[in-house]
């Protein structure tokens, strides 16, 4: 159950950030005994994986606090994003399995990939379609602010989801609050724009 819901909670943050959530397992990988992960995934803490991480990860953060930039960048990452959540998410759960070796997700890993795709593909979907409408009803200014609290928020998931994986759900259902608030916010940022154009 707990490694269901670190991949969940990384998953979700892939979402958001696909270099964050991998960074974080990579890191704690190579430098605790909190995450132990495979041979098949061993190449994710390496000297090289952190390093292209971390470059991947700063380009990231620079492009998408730039109004349109983002939209662009958004579109590239509609193949990463979920692609990175399913590894993270198999990676976790394989993990998880070499101590507890049964379970639904040790019988199967292809859950935890689907299910990594899936719960990633979903947070970046909403990402990606707010996110034009916040550029625009903003004028770009609230673009930088926005993508700051992705990261945030990117960063929070991945550490609960990895430290206090029960957390997670709590998580989940504050990212989908901020979600639904951002799509309000939206909608009456077309509602004015549009009562100022027909008035």
């Amino acid at each position: 159950m707990l490694a269901a819901l670190t991949g969940m909670g990384l998953s979700a943050a892939a979402g958001l950030n696909a270099y964050i959530p991998f960074l974080v397992v990579a890191l704690v990988a190579r430098f605790t005994d909190v995450i132990t992960l495979p041979a098949a995934y061993a190449w994710i803490e390496s000297g090289w994986a952190i390093g292209i991480g971390a470059l991947l990860l700063l380009v990231e953060v620079v492009l998408d606090k730039v109004a349109l930039v983002d939209t662009v960048n958004d579109a590239i990452q509609t193949f990463v994003r979920p692609a990175t959540g399913g590894l993270i998410f198999a990676a976790t759960a394989a993990a998880d399995d070499l101590e507890q070796s049964s379970g639904l997700l040790a019988e199967n890993p292809w859950i935890a990939v689907v299910l990594g795709v899936l719960l990633s593909g979903v947070v970046h979907g909403a990402k990606a379609t707010v996110r034009p409408a916040i550029d625009a009803g903003s004028l770009g200014t609230a673009t930088p602010v926005v993508s700051a609290a992705e990261d945030g928020a990117s960063v929070g998931l991945s550490l609960v989801a990895v430290f206090w994986p029960v957390l997670v759900i709590f998580a989940l259902f504050g990212l989908l609050a901020a979600l639904v608030w951002l799509l309000v916010l939206v909608r009456g940022w077309r509602q004015r724009r549009r009562a100022r154009a027909g008035g």
